[in-house]
C-alpha cells in the first residue's frame, strides 16, 4: 500500500476501507445465513430425498425390484388359485421367490422382452386400423 501525505487522502482511504469492510461484512453473514441453513437438519433430509429421487440408477433399480416383486407375487397367487393343497402353496411360495429373483437379477433380459411384447402388441393394433 502506497504511503498516505495529505490529511484529505486519508479521509478518502478511510472511507474506502470502510465500505470494502461493510461490503464484506454482509457477503460474510450471507455466507453464514446460507451455511446455518445447510446444516439444519431437515434441509440435509431434504437434499439427501431430491439427490436419491434425482438418481437415474436409483430409479431403474427400484422399478426393476418392484416389477420383480409384482410379478413373483402374482405369480404365487396365480399357483395357489389354482390349488387348495398346502403343499402346492408352498411350490407356489417358491416359484414367487425364484420368479422375483430372476427378474431382478437380469433386469435387461426383463426389459427387452417387456420391448418385445409391447412391440408386438402394438403392430396388431396397427395392422388392425389399417385393415378397417
Amino acid at each position: 500500500m502506497k504511503k498516505i501525505d495529505l490529511e484529505a487522502e486519508l479521509k478518502v482511504a478511510i472511507l474506502l476501507l470502510e465500505s470494502k469492510q461493510a461490503e464484506e461484512e454482509k457477503m460474510l453473514k450471507e455466507q453464514f445465513h446460507l451455511t446455518y441453513e445447510s446444516v439444519k437438519p431437515i434441509n440435509m433430509i431434504k437434499n439427501t430425498f431430491k439427490e436419491v429421487v434425482s438418481s437415474q440408477d436409483l430409479k431403474e433399480d427400484f422399478t426393476t425390484t418392484m416389477f420383480g416383486l409384482t410379478a413373483g407375487f402374482l405369480s404365487k397367487i396365480i399357483v395357489e388359485k389354482i390349488t387348495r393343497n398346502p403343499l402346492k402353496k408352498l411350490v407356489g411360495t417358491a416359484v414367487m421367490y425364484s420368479v422375483r429373483k430372476a427378474i431382478v437379477n437380469n433386469p435387461e433380459a426383463v426389459k427387452l422382452f417387456s420391448q418385445f411384447v409391447l412391440k408386438h402388441i402394438f403392430r396388431k393394433k396397427e395392422m388392425n386400423t389399417a385393415k378397417s
